[in-house]
């Protein structure tokens, strides 16, 4: 990277971190890719289509919880002045997450009673519901906004190897399948109880209960990020639900398995440099716009290149990809995996330029344009689903990734305009 565009300094940070959280995203991805095979060869795909559908509804809960702090709250902290700031919103945002948690459980329980479908594996939702409680415990968003990414991925990856080890001495038959979620929160739970404690005793924090008007304050502050997230995930996460809402746990199985290599190409480097670059970007962005702009095209333009690259290649290698995730060379995975590259050299070319958005504060145009998103992919994604069955859900993602990298593009051209011009 140039140096007029980075320091030493800071470019030394984002490379600490990008390889703390490449770390992290790649244990996270590759742990399931290795436990895949076992699993599916011991309770079969139908069983694991199943875990993957109720995956897919606690994902929405996830989110819930999360309300866009890992962007708003990891942007404040980057911003932070001093302790008692810190822990003024650490205080604020945990709180926020618990009563966001205690909500979900009630609206679990809800749906549990209500619809047939969740009422015959309720078992099953009540276990994979244990991630939502980790989730909200682990404040990761802390950790990012402080650059400290080490601390995630030493936890992440000590636990993720306990949770696999776990899997492969517990569940050894059909019948453990239950299991496979319990194991997951555990997991879950684990971490987030360590990750507080880290989070305690590395930065000093209080736990100071806050007031009313502190947290509606911090409601109104990530509302928009959140309707943001929520309308990204309408589909994302949508997908796999879709999947298994019109068509059976088998199709859903197969369709998950290829949507988790896709994480995990996607993950590593993309997520992980995308994370490391913000805090410190919204930095940059402080002292000198035309800086924070430069260096943004210069790491987009990169990864564009990266991914163009790498994409052809992957494409061929598709059907070796699924058989050693799967020990098994299942084509309807192939097939799945072939359309979702397609979209993620959209999703690559795309990252940084929306990132650029919310380092710009404008979290209104950023939410508008995957609201917008998300009111057109989400009937695409149930009427293609119904055409063309499980494949109708990537031919989808293509379509809405597509105009979402136009969209954006232009928006941020002419938003960007004047910190082209030197001053």
């Amino acid at each position: 990277m140039d140096k007029k565009i980075i320091t030493p300094k800071e470019k030394r940070v984002i490379l600490e971190n990008f390889t703390s959280l490449s770390t992290l995203q790649g244990i996270s991805y590759l742990i399931p890719l290795v436990i895949l095979p076992y699993l599916i060869r011991v309770i079969g795909p139908e069983k694991f289509g199943l875990i993957a559908f109720a995956q897919a509804l606690i994902q929405y809960f996830m989110i819930f919880t999360d309300y866009g702090f890992s962007l708003t709250a990891t942007r404040k902290i980057s911003l932070c002045k001093d302790q008692k700031q810190a822990s003024t919103i650490f205080s604020t945002v945990m709180t926020v997450k618990f009563i966001l948690a205690f909500l979900s459980y009630l609206i679990l329980l809800f749906l549990i009673n209500a619809i047939p479908k969740f009422r015959h594996d309720w078992l099953l939702y009540v276990f994979s519901f244990g991630a939502v409680i980790g989730n909200t415990l682990f404040p990761v968003w802390l950790f990012q906004g402080a650059e400290k990414m080490k601390f995630i991925t030493i936890i992440n990856i000590i636990g993720g190897i306990i949770y696999t080890v776990s899997l492969f001495i517990f569940v050894k038959e059909p019948a453990d399948y239950l299991l496979v979620p319990l194991l997951n929160s555990l997991f879950f739970i684990i971490t987030g109880l360590l990750g507080l404690y880290i989070a305690f005793k590395e930065f000093d924090l209080e736990f100071v209960f806050q007031s009313y008007s502190n947290i509606r304050e911090e409601l109104k502050t990530g509302w928009e990020i959140f309707i943001s997230i929520v309308a990204i995930n309408t589909y994302t996460a949508t997908r796999i639900f879709a999947v298994g809402l019109l068509t059976n746990n088998t199709l859903t199985g197969y369709y998950s398995i290829a949507e988790k290599i896709t994480g995990v190409i996607q993950a590593f480097p993309l997520a992980s440099l995308s994370q490391a670059i913000y805090p410190r970007i919204s930095k940059i962005f402080a002292k000198s716009k035309r800086r924070a702009l430069r260096l943004m095209h210069k790491v987009q333009h990169s990864t564009t290149l990266t991914y163009l690259l790498a994409i052809p290649v992957l494409f061929f290698l598709s059907p070796v990809i699924v058989k050693i995730a799967c020990g098994k060379n299942y084509p309807e995975v192939v097939i799945s995996l072939k359309l979702l590259l397609l979209s993620m050299f959209f999703i690559s070319a795309n990252a940084f330029k929306v990132q650029f958005l919310l380092v710009c504060g404008r979290p209104d145009i950023y939410s508008r344009i995957h609201v917008l998103a998300a009111l057109l992919g989400l009937p695409l994604i149930f009427i293609f689903i119904h055409y063309f069955s499980y494949l109708g859900a990537a031919a989808a993602t293509i379509t809405i990734e597509t105009i979402i990298f136009i969209s954006t593009s232009q928006i941020l051209y002419a938003l960007t305009n004047n910190y082209r011009k030197p001053r």
